[in-house]
């Protein structure tokens, strides 16, 4: 309907400037607008990967569609192992508080699930962090902590006395 304009190659650091700067006014689908008008020119630009995918993680439970899947297929086109794998962690840390925020019957099992699973990612790009860069344990933590907030737990599986004949 519309042909976009494209950026110069000279306004992307401000663009990255302004999305980010979006992001921090809770205004995330302005900062994913000016992500993906950046990488419609710099394909693989990190920083408005990873200002995407945070972008996009930002609206989980607001958005009709699978944001969830969308922010998923970002990962393998960031470089660095340990950013795909930290990444990987903030799109399961963000579903389990979504899931939260929700009061979704049953959803605290799942939430439990959720925050493990980006515990056990945390704990991996723990083991490859760049030097001084503790952010996946920070990120540990507080998946830690809001299972302990919450008294999450894992589903308790229901027993179920089989039939003898």
């Amino acid at each position: 309907m519309f042909q976009l304009k494209s950026l110069s190659e000279q306004g992307i650091a401000a663009a990255l400037d302004k999305a980010e700067r979006y992001r921090l006014l809770n205004e995330p689908r302005e900062a994913e607008s000016i992500c993906l008008d950046i990488l419609e020119i710099d394909a693989e630009n990190q920083k408005a990967l990873v200002i995407l995918i945070l972008s996009i993680t930002d609206q989980f439970g607001r958005r009709a569609r699978d944001e969830v899947r969308y922010a998923r297929e970002l990962l393998p086109r960031l470089h660095d192992e340990y950013e795909r794998t930290y990444y990987a962690g903030i799109i399961f840390e963000r579903q389990a508080k979504t899931i939260l925020k929700r009061g979704t019957p049953g959803g605290g099992s799942q939430a439990y699930d959720w925050l493990r699973n980006a515990m056990d990612l945390f704990e991996k790009a723990e083991a490859i962090r760049p030097p001084g860069n503790d952010d996946a344990l920070l990120r540990w933590n507080t998946c830690a902590r809001t299972i302990m907030r919450y008294k999450l737990a894992p589903r308790q599986e229901d027993y179920v006395e089989p039939f003898l004949e």
